[in-house]
């Protein structure tokens, strides 16, 4: 369930990285979040794999995949208690009542939580990026950075600190859901090799990782 429930923001990342790659055949962007610029250290703050239009376009995809989740679900009508067997694909909104994201309606609450957990994972990815830079382990051409961790790690728990901290009180925030997240984390890393060779192999990816 707890895989299910933070899905947005597990999968922002291929989002931003389709945005990333498609929007500029457009004719628009990209448009790198650090404006090119490079720190003392000699290394750019991000590079040009953070951009405006996939950490925008990632968040709001992540939004509208919430919305389809909640329809999916039937908005929670027939889950049970957190835990619950039935409730293993219960919709993100349960227990969520008057939390700051709720704006009266499923399908407008939906798209504001989905799109947060997006926006919490890239902000981690990004958070991982910057300290890969300031380590020297960025990526070159077809050769990876060197740091699988540092890859994947951030962006998990951003979304899960941020999920447990702000998102109360919905499931999201239940402390039933803080052993399934520690287990995730720790497979994470292979998640998201698994997911970036998909993609490598769709074409969807230039590299593999």
């Amino acid at each position: 369930m707890c895989l299910w429930l933070y899905l947005p923001g597990f999968l922002a990342n291929t989002f931003a990285m389709m945005w990333g790659k498609w929007l500029p055949k457009t004719g628009y962007g990209p448009w790198p979040i650090d404006g090119g610029r490079t720190l003392k250290d000699g290394n750019r703050m991000l590079g040009d794999g953070k951009t405006w239009n996939g950490l925008i376009g990632g968040s709001l995809t992540s939004g509208l995949l919430c919305m389809l989740m909640v329809l999916a679900t039937n908005d929670g009508a027939n889950a049970g208690a957190l835990g619950d067997s039935s409730s293993v694909f219960a919709s993100p909104l349960a227990g969520s009542g008057d939390a700051w994201f709720s704006l009266g309606g499923s399908m407008p609450t939906a798209f504001i939580l989905g799109s947060f957990l997006g926006f919490m994972c890239l902000v981690g990815d990004s958070t991982g990026s910057f300290f890969k830079r300031r380590r020297g382990l960025k990526r070159e051409g077809d050769i990876s950075s060197k740091a699988p961790l540092l890859d994947t790690l951030p962006f998990a728990i951003s979304v899960f600190f941020a999920g447990q901290l702000l998102l109360g009180p919905s499931w999201l925030a239940d402390e039933a859901l803080r052993l399934p997240m520690i287990a995730l984390v720790l497979i994470t890393p292979i998640l998201h090799r698994s997911f970036n060779l998909i993609g490598y192999a769709i074409g969807w990816k230039d590299v593999p990782y």
